[in-house]
């Protein structure tokens, strides 16, 4: 295990130190801090440049009859304002299936679409004068209610269930059975970085986009449909966003492809902001789910059957909700063995933005349900939750290690982590203390949570799995690559440099990563899913190793050795008795006419999936974490305090020790708001009404725990991944789950454990409060039923004496 505080930051290593493995600064940490990374905003716009704004409806639900824009037209500086009838490719832009228009022509779905684009002279002009812009349109009312929507099957896509065995009989002939019903709030990105793109018209009718983008292949295609080119005409360059959190994997594209559209059409460079409340309203967030389970258990907890309804709010359109409820229902299981089980996912269409993707793409949601329903039936039986956590893991032994979908679950350290961090961390002390605390204090609460995560990896469309690079060596010696995976403050450019440093064993110094760009690297997968050092890093190396080889072949060749006496070390090339600097390598391969230049490509293996069977391997391999969570309520107010948390972490080999705990950490609270604070809300009339910082509350630095300890476990990943490390951007996020479980922790203390109220995350005050009041009530309905049986069986006693 290694923890921060053990770990030393330097902004460069000796060459003598290996690349892969040391705790590295992030490329651009200096940058960072001292506001010169340039982002797309800080990009200077070209003299003449123009700024486009979206108009918004104001309505959720209508026929459109007529659009007018006479009044923003005649404001001075509005060079034109622009619908669907100007668009001279696609209209429809939906990443996967249709659904997704770039400005609504026939109808409005959701509260705030945008029906129309203004092109002004100014930022602050174009967003002007589009609140000027009148729409015509017979409302209609909105379908908002998701229990309606399943009701009359309103769906984006259709169903999709998992099955192995026969749960429904399991649960039947099962001792005891439970249910439960869960009712799971989405969260907004608030990506530091609004959306944002920048368009310029290049010579030959081309067009050059600089964007906030997670996907800028995707973006290329679509601005390429949208103005009817070939994608060759489109190049989309993203040196770095300012966050992405899946927010910017699909729903970027719309901002670049209109200002695309403003810029062909006028001929002039465009620039496309969204303002932070309208960005809020425009762009969809993580889904809220409506789930609910039923399980069948034996007197000590081991589950013999479940069946599962998991129900994705997509909003309006498909979007990429078909991979997220999939992803769901692929992680309702977390780590535990069902011997019978039956998911159903339902995609339910509302009239609300279309909900995207969001870091962990639908396993929290899924993930949540486990350690809900496992939490139910520890109390059920009176057991300590971690006891019944172990025993229902997956394991190797009888066969217990096959997923829903059919998966064999390979590599069991989940309960050697859980014994392990328990041990650690005192759970077993601090358990007795808490529950001796919450006897003696009849105000504040405290609860503790122990829970793990197991988290597949790969993206689960798999033609998805795949990445290209490019590196050229120069005659000095100085190394330049490009990979198809975008900078979003992950530090992925630093661990990608690192492994071509440690491939060629030089300084990282040596190295530098250019923008991502159409242009270089082609046909490239979004960053997302957790792979993009699996991907990028593995496609990377292949090029590497591919100029390494040629370069061995050629020096073997040129002194007349043997290839292996040849070896990179330390920065030098050592052949024979003899070495030279890898600089130096480099100007005597050139001048010899020798390659230095190559692509690299890397497909992930073994993953596949048959969806008419509902079976296969979606995943690679699974990510592996457990969180230890201590909490406080105050049952008066329903308020909140997270105390301590104690984090073990599974990366495998470590590519770069610091950058992984950074990951790691920021991952855990931001799971911590989206089941805390951060509180979507709608109106009636389907307006989002949470659309800022004043009203939605993401966690601060207050809200972090002053004991907040993450060590990594010793482990290597038994798949071949690049230097057997494992993926860290999403796993973690599932980390925080332990927070809301000790929540409810601390009110089932009101119940002496027995019971405790579903607490529909965000577990804010108020949802809280609701809780307490819950639990009391269910603890006097105990006690009352408890004293008239007393009563009864005392008065049964009287009658016989």
């Amino acid at each position: 295990m290694r923890s921060l505080s053990e770990i030393t930051l330097n902004p460069e290593s000796a060459s003598t130190q290996p690349a892969v493995g040391a705790s590295k600064m992030h490329e651009s940490a200096i940058k960072h801090v001292s506001g010169a990374a340039v982002y797309v905003d800080d990009i200077p716009a070209p003299r003449g440049s123009l700024f486009a704004y979206p108009a918004m409806a104001e309505v959720s639900c209508g026929e459109i009859e007529a659009i007018h824009s006479e009044a923003a037209e005649a404001l001075e500086g509005v060079v034109c304002v622009l619908t669907a009838a100007d668009i001279p490719g696609h209209k429809d832009i939906g990443p996967v299936y249709p659904g997704d228009m770039l400005l609504a022509e026939h109808s409005i779905e959701f509260h705030g679409q945008a029906y129309a684009l203004v092109v002004a002279e100014s930022q602050s002009l174009a967003r002007k004068a589009a609140r000027l812009v009148q729409l015509k349109l017979s409302e209609q009312a909105p379908l908002l209610d998701v229990q309606q929507a399943i009701q009359e099957q309103a769906w984006v896509r259709p169903p999709h269930g998992l099955r192995r065995g026969e749960p429904e009989q399991a649960i039947q002939a099962a001792p005891h059975q439970l249910s439960g019903e869960l009712s799971i709030g989405g969260q907004e990105h608030f990506y530091l970085e609004g959306q944002v793109s920048l368009a310029l018209p290049q010579e030959d009718g081309g067009m050059l986009i600089h964007t906030s983008s997670q996907h800028p292949s995707e973006v290329q295609k679509l601005v390429a449909e949208v103005l009817a080119l070939p994608l060759n005409a489109v190049t989309v360059e993203m040196r770095r966003m300012g966050g992405g959190f899946g927010g910017k994997e699909t729903q970027a594209a719309p901002w670049a492809c209109l200002a695309a559209l403003a810029a062909r059409m006028t001929g002039r460079a465009v620039k496309c902001r969204l303002a932070r409340s309208d960005d809020f309203r425009l762009t969809g967030k993580r889904h809220p789910f409506t789930n609910n389970y039923h399980v069948g258990f034996d007197e000590t907890g081991m589950i013999a059957g479940v069946t599962m309804q998991i129900n994705g709010h997509c909003g309006i359109s498909p979007d990429l909700s078909d991979a997220i409820v999939d992803r769901a229902m692929f992680h309702a299981d977390n780590a535990y063995y069902y011997p019978a089980a039956a998911f159903t996912g339902n995609r339910v269409k509302l009239n609300t933005v279309s909900h995207t993707a969001y870091r962990g793409f639908g396993g929290p949601q899924g993930m949540i349900m486990a350690e809900f329903m496992l939490d139910d039936i520890a109390r059920h039986v009176g057991k300590d939750p971690l006891a019944l956590r172990l025993q229902n893991l997956y394991c190797a032994e009888g066969g217990r290690d096959i997923t829903p979908y059919h998966q064999q679950v390979e590599q069991h350290v989940l309960a050697d982590m859980m014994q392990q961090l328990a041990s650690s961390a005192d759970y077993y002390q601090r358990r007795a203390a808490i529950t001796e605390f919450n006897q003696q204090s009849a105000v504040i609460k405290r609860g503790l949570a122990l829970t793990p995560v197991k988290f597949g990896i790969s993206f689960t469309l798999q033609h998805l799995n795949q990445a290209g690079a490019l590196i050229h060596i120069y005659t000095d010696g100085s190394i330049h690559l490009n990979h198809g995976g975008t900078e979003m403050g992950q530090g992925l450019n630093t661990k990608v440099a690192q492994i071509v440093a440690q491939a060629f064993a030089v300084d990282l110094a040596q190295i530098q990563i250019s923008a991502t760009r159409t242009d270089k690297v082609p046909n490239t997968s979004p960053t997302a899913a957790s792979s993009g050092t699996d991907l990028n890093g593995m496609a990377a190396l292949n090029a590497a190793n591919t100029i390494k080889q040629r370069l061995i072949v050629f020096i073997a060749e040129h002194f007349g050795l043997a290839q292996k006496s040849v070896v990179f070390r330390d920065g030098q090339v050592h052949y024979g008795d003899q070495s030279m600097s890898f600089a130096a390598c480099a100007q005597l391969a050139y001048q010899n006419r020798i390659s230095l230049s190559a692509n690299g490509f890397y497909k992930t293996p073994k993953i596949h999936y048959d969806r008419a069977n509902s079976q296969g391997r979606p995943f690679f391999y699974y990510a592996n974490g457990v969180s230890l969570s201590e909490v406080e309520i105050d049952t008066l107010t329903g308020e909140s305090k997270l105390l301590a948390v104690d984090i073990l972490h599974d990366v495998g080999n470590s590519i770069n020790p610091a950058l992984d705990i950074g990951q790691i950490e920021g991952a855990f609270i931001q799971g911590m708001g989206w089941l805390t604070t951060e509180d979507l809300q709608w109106n009636s009339a389907g307006k989002l009404i949470s659309d800022g910082p004043a009203n939605y509350k993401i966690p601060a630095i207050g809200d972090t725990p002053s004991n907040f300890k993450v060590d990594l476990f010793t482990s290597e990943n038994p798949e071949t991944t690049v230097f057997r490390s494992k993926a860290v951007g999403e796993p973690p996020f599932m980390l925080a789950i332990s927070v809301w479980c000790a929540l409810r922790d601390a009110v089932a203390s009101l119940t002496n454990y027995q019971w405790a109220p579903s607490l529909n995350p965000p577990a804010t005050a108020e949802a809280i409060l609701t809780a307490v009041a819950e639990a009391k009530a269910y603890q006097a309905e105990t006690v009352a039923t408890s004293d008239d049986e007393i009563s009864k069986e005392q008065a049964y006693a009287s009658s016989n004496d």
